[in-house]
């Protein structure tokens, strides 16, 4: 049975990824060959363009120079994406579903984790990597030999591993400029406990939640503040509605938010 993917990760590692292999896919040269002034006679004999290097990766005579980029980056970015989820689905189910919540309930987890990483660990990680992906890294001349793998993968891997155990952060930093419900950016915000302090004790007890995860906020309006806790208890917001994501899947928090993000208070 396939293990099923684990979006927000695969994006993680993407964008660790997408770095060093947008580098290294990069043309070296995608200007336009440009055509010599033949001096003396206007019917003298015009010179042979210069070829390419082999680095350099030129338009045709034909073809407008910012086409040919953005032809260039759409090929860059296919290839990414290609040899992304290439790597990471042949990773360890336990290094795909890595999370902070993972590496503080699983010790062991954690001290494989470590940064840096012990080489060993490493190994046996990049083992489970298809030879099909070699083959293709050696295809784009991302490596040398199958020799050179760890050197270039262990760092990537190192950071994609950080981001996805990195902890939460203090939540009261993650202030916004705009309202996370209505958007609207010109009146005062308020945080509204995603896990209402009252049901701290119960979320932990019932499973629905971890500590760490207990402070959680959201910033909002005072309109949407108020509407949130009308259209739910206490209890309902903790157990089913503790992210802004899932508030926003609500119809009639939808609804209001269309409505609020209209209204402008006429001064006195």
């Amino acid at each position: 049975m396939s293990h099923e993917l684990n979006s927000k990760n695969f994006d993680l590692f993407r964008d660790c990824l997408s770095g060093p292999l947008a580098q290294r896919l990069a043309p070296t040269n995608t200007k336009a060959p440009r055509k010599r002034k033949s001096k003396g006679r206007r019917s003298g004999i015009k010179p042979v363009q210069a070829e390419a290097t082999s680095g350099d990766v030129l338009p045709s005579q034909d073809e407008d120079i910012g086409e040919f980029i953005d032809k260039l980056q759409l090929q860059q970015l296919s290839h990414i994406q290609y040899l992304a989820r290439e790597i990471y689905e042949s990773f360890p189910t336990e290094v795909q579903d890595l999370s902070y919540s993972a590496v503080q309930n699983d010790a062991r987890l954690a001290e494989r984790m470590s940064d840096p990483m012990d080489p060993a660990v490493v190994e046996q990680i990049l083992a489970t990597l298809p030879a099909e992906v070699v083959e293709s890294l050696e295809a784009y001349n991302l490596l040398e030999s199958a020799s050179d793998l760890p050197r270039f993968l262990t760092p990537i891997l190192q950071d994609y591993v950080n981001a996805a155990t990195a902890p939460p952060p203090v939540w009261s930093t993650t202030r916004t400029s705009a309202c996370e419900i209505c958007e609207r950016d010109w009146i005062p915000l308020s945080y509204h406990h995603l896990i209402p302090k009252q049901m701290h004790a119960k979320a932990i007890k019932r499973g629905w939640h971890e500590e760490w995860q207990l402070n959680s906020v959201a910033w909002l309006c005072r309109a949407c503040h108020s509407f949130v806790h009308r259209i739910a208890s206490n209890e309902e917001l903790a157990r089913d509605f503790w992210t802004v994501d899932k508030l926003a899947e609500r119809e009639d928090v939808v609804a209001f938010a269309a409505w609020v993000g209209r209204v402008r208070w006429k001064a006195r």
